[in-house]
């Protein structure tokens, strides 16, 4: 049994319809002047139990009707209730209980009236007794199907909590690593700026007193002066990305930050074009955050390693993937390989969180590209 939408009933709802159906066929078989119509109320409520978890309601009043029809006909006894237990179970578990008790109080009254009808003196406690058994599985089923609701309340709340309690764990991480974040940038600056600055004023002074008194500067000393200029500047970056880090936690990093990225490293000298293919959507912060410190860190490294070169940064936006490829021009051979460091790394540990690709080599016309393909994940 299929509807319009292609539901596809699940094969323990079509076995139990089965079962039900071949119990009361046999009952009917062994009834005297069984009518067919007999058999047609079998069959059309044993194929409405197929749907018991989709429609329980429209169940409950087809196997009731059907089964009363057959009971008052023939007198099979309790199996004709089975379908009625089935779709009361249902039906209560769906939240119905007022019908359900229209329904039982009909089914045993009409069924009993009929048998009291036609029933003899000695027999009439046997009806009496076997309405009570048929009133005690009806109470049963309807308990039954009140626990398996109740039960499935509470682990639909048990997943909610966990999973709010999982979103607060994340946020709490992230809290706390934008703060360590940002003790190390304070530590840094109050710690090694400090040294190294005296170190280079101190070689400025002594090649400036050099040169002063016409002496010839030590190389070693030039030396000093200028890994001491260059450590300064690799300082104030690492710092200016850990505040950057810190503070995106919070107040977000994502491609809608990318022409202030862009624009920075235009600002550095670095001279760089964006491209946008595809429709734009929105992404999962997670893929969003990932996206953007690619190309932060991409455009870091051709300012760094890549000499005099331009770069150019292209977001592609595809139905369950978002590419992003960043190429540059510079010094880069082709034959040589990448030397993995710590940003190289970084970027693939993202990207391999993600369940994505990254590529990182030198192009074969010079210069290095960096590809990252994300999966994005429809958002519920």
């Amino acid at each position: 049994m299929r509807s319009k939408v292609g539901w596809r009933p699940p094969a323990t709802d079509v076995s139990l319809a089965a079962v039900v159906g071949a119990l009361l066929t046999v009952g009917a078989l062994s009834a005297p002047d069984t009518h067919p119509l007999d058999y047609l109320t079998i069959v059309v409520a044993s194929l409405a139990l197929v749907a018991w978890r989709r429609t329980p309601v429209s169940v409950l009043v087809i196997t009731t009707a059907c089964m009363l029809l057959f009971a008052t006909r023939t007198n099979p006894g309790p199996p004709a209730a089975f379908p009625v237990l089935v779709a009361i179970y249902a039906t209560v578990r769906a939240g119905h209980r007022g019908l359900t008790v229209v329904a039982g109080a009909a089914f045993l009254g009409g069924t009993l009236a009929v048998s009291l009808a036609q029933a003899t003196e000695r027999s009439v406690q046997d009806l009496i007794d076997r309405t009570v058994l048929l009133l005690g599985w009806f109470l049963a089923a309807a308990v039954t199907g009140m626990v398996s609701k109740h039960r499935a309340a509470y682990l639909h709340q048990a997943e909610q909590r966990a999973a709010e309690a999982e979103r607060t764990r994340e946020e709490v991480a992230l809290r706390r690593a934008g703060e360590e974040r940002l003790r190390i940038a304070r530590e840094l600056h109050d710690s090694l700026t400090h040294s190294i600055s005296v170190i280079k004023v101190q070689a400025g002074v002594a090649v400036h007193l050099a040169r002063k008194r016409g002496q010839e500067v030590p190389s070693v000393l030039l030396a000093i002066q200028e890994a001491s200029g260059e450590a300064m500047r690799e300082l104030r970056a690492t710092l200016e990305v850990l505040r950057d880090d810190a503070a995106d936690e919070s107040q977000g990093s994502g491609l809608d930050r990318l022409d202030d990225l862009v624009n920075r490293a235009r600002s550095a000298g670095l001279p760089t074009t964006v491209t946008i293919s595809g429709d734009r959507q929105t992404l999962p912060a997670a893929v969003d955050s990932t996206a953007y410190r690619i190309v932060q860190e991409a455009l870091t490294n051709i300012t760094r390693h890549a000499g005099q070169a331009s770069a150019s940064v292209h977001i592609g936006y595809a139905p369950g993937e978002l590419t992003v490829q960043i190429d540059d021009d510079g010094d880069n051979s082709p034959s040589g390989s990448p030397v993995p460091g710590i940003g190289l790394t970084g970027m693939r540990e993202r990207v391999t969180a993600l369940g994505g690709r990254l590529r990182a080599a030198p192009r074969s016309e010079g210069g290095f590209t960096v590809r990252a393909e994300l999966p994005v994940k429809e958002l519920l």
